[in-house]
């Protein structure tokens, strides 16, 4: 059954979405993060317009994480102290992003940004959260203790001024990187259609030591919270949103956390993070070679925004 997407402009089979929306809301319960580094990467490659994308998958990162949080919420695993002070900056981080949005749409430099973004960032992090599992896993079949850092161990940056304790993640930190780490993850999320779980997840459990479960419950939190945020700010600035896309996905995205977020429970945390790991390589490594593999029309023909 084929629909037409009138934003995206371009007709596309309404099973292929909805079982799109379903896998990655799966991976977005399980993992804690919002999907949207799988999901915009995914519509790309269907012929969806990067700009459009991005907008849109907003939608479905929102829906995903609302399911994910309130079964998170029912365990009470989500830190929701720890969630409103990286709120402060996110929110902040959000309206950023799509103002920098705004600007490389108008001047024809989005899509080239999203996708060295993307391979940046998608190939750092998978790299170094599969490493970190390798060694965790590793040390477990070894029977080696993993190494505890005592709390004067804590780094320069957790020891800034303006210090709280988180109770629910059972840390004493300064709020300062929380609400840059905050920040970041919101401006990433509305530049490049990311929920920013997959960078807030290790953020959390690495930089602040937060434990894992806490870590996956906040983060869907904060991705919904600031994915609203977004889809508001997107469709009033860029009109870059499309409803219909946007519905299909969120219902496949509902469906699919569900299950997911139950899955993940049951896992080790360690199998988690190189799972985790291991997909996000996967994905900056597809889009790394679309970027170097030879494209069926060598010229096209695009409109200079900036020149209306």
């Amino acid at each position: 059954m084929t629909i037409y997407l009138p934003i995206a402009e371009l007709p596309v089979n309404i099973f292929t979405l909805l079982a799109l929306g379903i896998a990655v809301g799966f991976i977005s319960g399980m993992f804690g993060v919002g999907g949207g580094f799988l999901m915009t990467p995914l519509l790309i490659f269907l012929g969806v317009s990067p700009a459009v994308a991005v907008a849109s998958v907003s939608t479905h990162m929102a829906a995903s994480s609302f399911s994910g949080t309130l079964n998170y919420l029912r365990r009470k695993l989500v830190d929701v102290q720890l969630g409103m002070v990286l709120l402060s900056g996110g929110l902040t981080g959000t309206l950023a992003g799509v103002l920098v949005f705004m600007v490389l749409r108008r001047y024809g430099q989005l899509d080239l940004v999203i996708a060295v973004s993307y391979i940046t960032l998608l190939g750092a992090i998978g790299s170094l959260m599969v490493i970190e599992s390798l060694r965790a896993l590793i040390r477990n079949w070894r029977g080696e203790a993993a190494t505890v850092k005592r709390p004067g161990a804590h780094p320069w940056f957790l020891r800034m001024p303006f210090k709280m304790r988180f109770r629910q993640s059972r840390i004493y930190v300064s709020i300062i990187p929380v609400v840059t780490i905050g920040f970041a993850i919101g401006f990433l999320g509305a530049l490049m259609g990311i929920g920013g779980g997959f960078i807030l997840v290790p953020a959390l459990i690495y930089l602040l030591r937060v434990p894992t479960l806490t870590s996956v419950a906040t983060s869907l939190l904060l991705t919904l919270v600031t994915m609203v945020f977004a889809i508001v700010m997107h469709a009033v600035l860029n009109q870059t949103v499309d409803a219909v896309l946007g519905l299909i996905l969120m219902i496949g995205g509902t469906i699919g956390a569900q299950f997911g977020a139950r899955a993940g429970q049951s896992m080790k945390a360690e199998n988690l993070r190189l799972l985790l790991g291991l997909l996000v390589l996967a994905v900056g490594i597809r889009v790394a070679v679309d970027q170097i593999a030879r494209p069926a029309d060598l010229y096209a023909v695009t409109v200079n925004e900036s020149a209306r």
